[in-house]
């Protein structure tokens, strides 16, 4: 990890508030309020929550199968 920017680093710090004014921090901006405030109503994670099971159960019967 050489090669990582500094900038780019967990600090373990507070995150940054909500963007108010980009002109005045252009250069260190933090996220603009669609970031933080954006429901998450058509995610991937109820999706998730049935494939990610099932596929566990899949793989243990395979490897149950296989094991023999």
């Amino acid at each position: 990890m050489e090669n990582t920017d500094p900038k780019h680093m967990e600090t373990g710090a507070a995150p940054k508030p909500i963007e108010q004014d980009y002109e005045k921090h252009k250069d260190d901006p933090g996220p603009g309020k669609p970031a933080v405030t954006e429901k998450d109503e058509n995610g991937a994670g109820l999706a998730m929550k049935w494939i990610i099971p099932i596929l566990i159960i899949v793989g243990l019967i395979v490897w149950f199968a296989m094991r023999k």
